[in-house]
Parts: C-alpha cells; sequence; structure tokens
C-alpha cells in the first residue's frame, strides 16, 4: 500500500496507515523521504538541531518543562517546500539515544535510533488541525499570513506509556491527509 502519492497537479496524498512502517525502505532517512521517492519525488530536507524549551502546549504533552531537542526541518520535492516540521524530544530519550541530536539520524530516521535504544514508539496519535498561518510560515510556504493551514501534530509513545517525540508539521498548499480505520 503505497503511502503517499504525489497527482499530475502537485497534490501530495498522506496516507498515514502505513507510513512509519516503511521508514527505512530503501536507506530512507525517515519516512517522508522514503514515501516521497515512492510517488517518485525528489525529496531532500533542511534540518536544524538545537537544545531549548518546548512550547508549553507541547511542554505539557512531554510532561517536561525542561530542556529538550529540537528538531526543525523544512522539507521540500525537489524545490518546492512542502512542509515545516518541529520535533521535540525530552532529554532522556536523547541521552539513551545520542544519534536523535545529529543532523543526519540514519536509516530510518528518529524513529528507528529511539527503538534500537529501547524507545519504540508503539502508540502513536496524530491530531490534525487548521491554524492561521504565522508571518514566518507564510514566508516560507507562499501563502498569505493568516491563510488556514494544515497541522498534524504526531505524539509518539512508548509501550509503558512514556511520551518520547511531539512532531508539529504545518503543511503547505495542496495536501490530503488519509487516515484508515481497523474494523474489527
Amino acid at each position: 500500500m503505497p503511502t503517499n502519492t504525489i497527482g499530475t497537479d502537485g497534490t501530495i496524498t498522506r496516507d498515514a496507515r502505513s507510513r512509519y512502517r516503511l521508514r527505512a525502505e530503501g536507506g530512507a532517512r525517515g519516512a517522508f523521504e522514503a514515501e516521497t521517492k515512492r510517488a517518485g519525488g525528489t525529496p531532500r530536507a533542511e534540518v536544524e538541531v538545537t537544545r531549548g524549551t518546548a512550547p508549553a502546549d507541547v511542554a505539557e504533552i512531554l510532561g517536561d518543562t525542561g530542556e529538550v531537542v529540537i528538531r526543525q526541518r523544512r522539507m521540500y520535492d525537489g524545490e518546492r517546500l512542502v512542509q515545516l516540521a518541529d520535533t521535540y524530544l525530552p532529554a532522556f530519550v536523547a541521552e539513551a539515544a545520542p544519534a536523535v541530536a545529529q543532523l543526519d539520524t540514519g536509516e530510518g530516521g528518529i524513529i528507528s535510533r529511539m527503538a534500537d535504544a529501547g524507545l519504540a514508539q508503539t502508540d502513536v496519535v496524530e491530531d490534525v488541525c487548521q491554524v492561521p498561518a504565522t508571518a514566518d510560515q507564510a514566508a516560507a510556504l507562499g501563502v498569505q499570513e493568516g491563510a488556514p493551514l494544515l497541522t498534524i501534530t504526531h505524539v509518539g509513545r512508548t509501550e509503558d506509556g512514556r511520551t518520547v517525540e511531539v512532531t508539529r508539521h504545518v503543511l503547505g498548499e495542496g495536501w490530503t491527509l488519509r487516515y484508515g480505520v481497523p474494523l474489527d
């Protein structure tokens, strides 16, 4: 089952039903790279890694108001910026899996590095909402300030319920999100 498709009009359909399981396909550095290549695109990312404090809403989800690792990414298909993604990782994750604080996190990306360190994400919740574009987001994504943008807030937890990742994806224009629900 493909995870992303790119239509002839440039519309990206993000199919969340299997994207994280296929994140290392072909040596990819994460789900975005794997799915964009699979869809025939040319993925690239500009990554900045710092340490600091998470925004209040993210800190509340993490249960951590201390220092976190912050991975800010601009993600492209070719030369087209298609999303901004900011990831917040608690200090205990960076201590257990130091590669998450590197620019190149290796095959499979941070989710694989966490799993290698015994912090596999077994429960993922993604909340999707619209938010008005900030001035910085508008300038980066080529929309008007205040224009509605889709955001995905990804929260990854381990089997014992610890939150190990919060990523806020801000999507440019032309996205469709697809989710599946198992019917038992």
